[in-house]
């Protein structure tokens, strides 16, 4: 097993860190075999014959995604289907479902609507956290919609996945509105790494250098709940917080996500 492992990983070391070839490395093999790393460490039977391991070795020379060769990836406890027409969820989105799973205001049969849902992520971690909840999650791409039914499906939830858009269709009202939207400047893109440019759905990840806070402020004006909450650019808390205060929110509070970067922003209102 380590012989395989330090193999692969030395494949790997030409494009990513060794740290990262190595996980990389653990990764392809654990999926691939169906079995967990103390598994693998304890019998390594059958696991140096992966018939498409020089074609997952050659995708990921790429920066294509492992999660979209697999086509899934494991999330805040849930097993997600993931391929290009939705973004690869992160672990500080993961931070946002926490903070409003946890919220402390006791709201009977709360509502909830996530704008910009993609695979779901969002939408099926609440339903999952709170079953008694009315979910729904919305986008405007059909094909996101459709990964996003399916991960319901997966994840045994049931969540009204629609496709709409914030800037002509109506609505409806909620209790609480989160949204992880558009926030990266295309100019930001230089320091961005290949796999996210080449392979994650633009029309997900970036806006208009001269308007970084369209979606935002969008979302804000239609007040579609009682409760409002972003995931944010760390590069805008300030402009975020002022705008909301112009629009009548209260209590306004920003969050810092695990590498202590401004990630979430919440507000109530008035």
């Amino acid at each position: 097993m380590k012989e395989l492992i330090n193999d692969i990983t030395a494949q790997l070391k030409v494009a990513y860190p060794e740290d990262e070839a190595r996980a990389l490395a653990w990764w392809i093999v654990e999926e691939s075999t169906g079995l967990c790393r103390s598994q693998l460490l304890c019998d390594c039977k059958g696991t140096k014959n992966i018939s498409n391991l020089q074609e997952i070795i050659a995708r990921l020379l790429h920066f294509e995604p492992i999660q979209y060769i697999f086509g899934h990836t494991l999330w805040c406890g849930l097993d997600l289907k993931v391929n290009p027409a939705t973004l690869i969820p992160r672990p500080e989105t993961a931070e946002l479902v926490e903070k409003i799973s946890n919220i402390k205001y006791q709201i009977s049969n709360c509502r909830i609507l996530d704008i910009g849902t993609g695979s779901g992520c969002i939408a099926i971690a609440l339903k999952k956290a709170h079953p008694e909840w009315q979910v729904t999650g919305m986008d405007i791409s059909e094909e996101a919609i459709k990964v996003a039914r399916e991960n319901a499906r997966r994840n045994k939830v049931e969540v009204d996945f629609r496709v709409a858009d914030i800037f002509s269709d109506g609505i409806g009202d909620f209790d609480i509105v989160v949204s992880n939207p558009p926030y990266i400047c295309e100019r930001e893109k230089s320091s961005m790494r290949p796999n996210v440019l080449a392979y994650e759905p633009a029309t997900a990840l970036f806006v208009p250098d001269n308007d970084p806070l369209r979606f935002y402020r969008r979302i804000a004006e239609l007040k579609l709940g009682k409760f409002l909450f972003f995931e944010i650019n760390e590069a805008y808390p300030q402009e975020l917080s002022d705008m909301l205060a112009e629009l009548g929110y209260t209590d306004i509070q920003l969050t810092n996500d695990i590498y202590g970067k401004p990630r979430i922003i919440e507000g109530r209102v008035a």
